[in-house]
């Protein structure tokens, strides 16, 4: 029987800031599908956020947030984190020294779109979630044991207490583990590789997501999908993420005759929310005209930008000529398990922190550079929420388990991955109306959720097929539901923000083996 203390599932920012705090008397086990570092922590380019200025206050960064947000947040942890925000990176940074400082050793500060002061903190220029990722990793005691390559596909739950005790999880060679803890933590990311076009790591299938869902676990708001407006973009693919610091530093979004997209859209220009820009690049491309980012102004681009320069040179950008052509595409999901704060879910013993989380912090659309922010925030509260916990032993009525051969494989009936996801950018992409979510939600409903009872049978491949199926539903539903615009779901046929109906959230569970869909009032709403 493998019993931990603490279960983490996921090897980003959130998950690693955890599992280095606990104290060292805790035996803790992570498991990550891939390799630690194959996270979109580990490809953030631009920064965690925190009003660390001189002229800067939480206050600001917080008004900011929920503007950002479209008052969609929850205005308790909003104010917690960002109130929280500049001790933790001064701590953070005194631990560490990693981020970047002037000759006078006072931290660098880049602006990023919808922040009215710099107030981003980086490392390395654009490598900030590598090196905040190697950073933790490097503090990783005897009592954290990491496995790599290990999937874990469900829950495993205590029917007498009606809690979650740990998971199933396979091994490389397909064999089933059955893994108990005393706390179950989901730190497993987002769901961006549900769309063709993502910033994502190929690792983001919204596992934990997903495995929350088919055990009843509350998830909410799935409808709110930012889509990062500039990826790089070659051969009508995706290479990479540019980041918004790019623009923060005075780069300027043109057509190929050096017509600037965004005069006259919005007040900030090209540093306006992030759903704006992507869907002024959405309806240029519509158009038939490409869309660049003009680097011109950006003084010593290959030194501030080393990492973006690199990737661009891999894809033979020529960044002599100071363009970069780019393409909004999915990057972030504002919903995800609901939780509060700290991270617990609606079932006991499991907490979700990250992305896969949804704590209200983001609202609607979230403010650029608060993720890494809150998954800093969240691993650190749940931490010390842990270590201040009297010892409990698992259940002494649940099964003794020990690894099993693997067994005969299973085909899913589910369509093809490739076909899902071009469909979700197109019927359920960065512009949405009624017709197209109908045709999206018919087209995946060949498939019910009661061919996934039991998971054991299917291959890690056919794992990740049902996964994305499953947030693909999620979204699908939760967006056609919503009908109105706001933040990073936008609906054509109801283009306006609706707050006399639309003040609460989305909420989708699985009850008795069917989906239900629901929704509460967000819990504040202006801070005045």
């Amino acid at each position: 029987m493998e019993v931990n203390d603490v279960l983490i599932i996921g090897s980003g920012v959130a998950a690693l800031q955890l599992a280095t705090l606990l104290h060292h008397g805790q035996t803790v086990r992570m498991l990550t599908k891939s390799h630690c570092t194959h996270t979109n922590s580990y490809l953030a380019q631009g920064g965690i956020a925190a009003a660390v200025g001189i002229e800067d206050d939480p206050s600001k960064h917080i008004v900011d947030t929920l503007e950002a947000g479209r008052f969609h947040n929850n205005n308790e942890v909003v104010c917690e984190i960002l109130n929280k925000a500049p001790t933790l990176i001064r701590d953070f940074s005194n631990r560490s020294e990693i981020f970047d400082q002037d000759r006078n050793g006072n931290l660098l500060l880049g602006l990023e779109g919808a922040h009215c002061e710099k107030r981003i903190v980086h490392s390395g220029g654009d490598a900030t979630g590598k090196n905040v990722v190697d950073y933790l990793l490097s503090k990783c005691s005897d009592n954290i044991t990491v496995e790599e390559n290990v999937i874990a596909y469900e829950l495993i739950i205590d029917p007498g207490e009606n809690r979650c005790v740990g998971v199933k999880a396979k091994n490389p060679d397909g064999k089933i583990r059955h893994l108990y803890a005393n706390y179950v933590i989901l730190a497993t990311g987002g769901c961006g590789q549900v769309y063709a076009y993502t910033s994502s790591a190929e690792t983001i299938t919204g596992d934990g997501i997903a495995m929350a869902y088919l055990a009843g676990v509350e998830i909410v708001d799935m409808e709110f999908i930012q889509f990062h407006p500039t990826l790089l973009i070659k051969n009508g693919q995706t290479k990479g993420l540019i980041s918004e610091a790019v623009r923060g530093e005075g780069a300027v979004l043109v057509t190929e005759d050096g017509t600037p997209i965004m005069e006259g859209v919005h007040l900030l220009k090209d540093l306006a929310p992030r759903h704006i820009v992507a869907q002024t690049i959405f309806d240029v491309m519509e158009s038939g005209k490409d869309v660049y980012l003009d680097i011109g102004c950006v003084q010593e681009f290959e030194k501030r930008f080393p990492t973006i320069t690199a990737m661009c040179r891999d894809h033979g950008i020529d960044l002599s000529k100071n363009r970069i052509p780019v393409a909004p595409g999915s990057h972030y999901v504002m919903g995800g398990i609901q939780t509060d704060g700290m991270g617990r879910t609606s079932l006991k013993g499991l907490f979700a922190i990250g992305e896969a989380s949804c704590t209200g912090f983001h609202g609607a659309n979230r403010l650029a550079s608060n993720s890494l922010l809150e998954g800093l925030y969240q691993g650190e509260k749940l931490a010390h929420w842990i270590n201040e916990q009297p010892v409990r032993t698992v259940h002494s009525s649940m099964p003794i388990s020990t690894p099993t051969p693997s067994v005969q494989s299973k085909k899913a009936n589910l369509p093809d991955v490739h076909l899902l996801r071009k469909l979700m950018m197109k019927r359920v992409g960065i512009v949405r109306m009624k017709e197209q979510l109908a045709q999206q939600k018919k087209w995946l409903e060949q498939v019910s959720i009661h061919d996934f009872t039991t998971l054991d049978h299917y291959s890690n491949e056919e794992l990740t097929s049902i996964f994305l199926w499953i947030n693909a539903a999620l979204i699908t539903e939760a967006a056609f539901y919503r009908t109105e615009s706001r933040g990073g779901h936008y609906r054509s046929d109801f283009p306006y923000e609706d707050d006399d109906t639309w003040g609460k959230r989305t909420i989708i569970q699985t009850y008795k083996g069917e989906r239900a869909i629901y929704d509460e009032q967000v819990k504040a709403s202006l801070v005045t």
